[in-house]
């Protein structure tokens, strides 16, 4: 199984991983426009020409990067937010899967959002569904929180946009040797965004 190999669900191969990650990290730093492929090839000490080995074009490594962080994301996520319990504290779990995510994957979550305009239409409207499909869930179990009276009732759709967005700007300044650690973010995002019940 190769990169090549549009919708795979799992790199098996060492070098492939080592092709994501080498590409995702300079798609970050330098923009995906800006990369070519021989800066990718140079930086993986290859030729160029068997880079076509495992992907058939820089655009197709791109959706892959982008297209598994979103799934994955998802995968850690979602399950809290449609677990049981208060719904309350189903977001504050949320948030910190999130968060947890973002500090492991930070660049990968970064392109998500940056790069999105770079995929070809079909691709970007794909993505744009499976985001929105996400958004979905934050807003049901806001509502549900809501409905339990265990919130002071918000504007749910810019509520849902301000959690994610903190969340996913995360990328930009978190560092690993800083003051705070990712769960005390998270305590903080959910003290910030999720106001009680007055």
């Amino acid at each position: 199984m190769t990169v090549r190999e549009a919708g795979s669900p799992s790199v098996t191969r060492p070098r492939e991983a080592e092709l994501l990650r080498v590409a995702t990290g300079l798609f970050r730093e330098r923009g995906f426009h800006a990369t070519s492929m021989q800066d990718l090839a140079e930086a993986l000490r290859m030729n160029r020409g068997s880079l076509y080995h495992y992907i058939e074009s820089k655009d197709d490594l791109l959706w892959w990067i982008i297209s598994g962080a979103l799934d994955r994301l998802r995968a850690q996520v979602e399950p809290v937010l449609a677990g049981g319990g208060p719904a309350v504290e189903r977001l504050r779990g949320a948030i910190a899967e999130h968060l947890a995510f973002a500090a492991h994957h930070g660049d990968e979550l970064a392109l998500v959002q940056i790069e999105l305009r770079s995929l070809a239409p079909d691709r970007r409207a794909d993505l744009i569904e499976r985001r929105d499909a996400y958004e979905h869930q934050w807003r049901a179990t806001l509502e549900a929180a809501f409905e339990e009276g265990s919130l002071r009732p918000t504007d749910v759709r810019l509520t849902v946009i301000a959690i994610l967005s903190a969340c996913n700007w995360f990328t930009q300044w978190y560092r690993p040797d800083g003051s705070l650690t990712v769960d005390q973010i998270a305590a903080s995002f959910a003290d910030l965004f999720l106001s009680p019940q007055s």
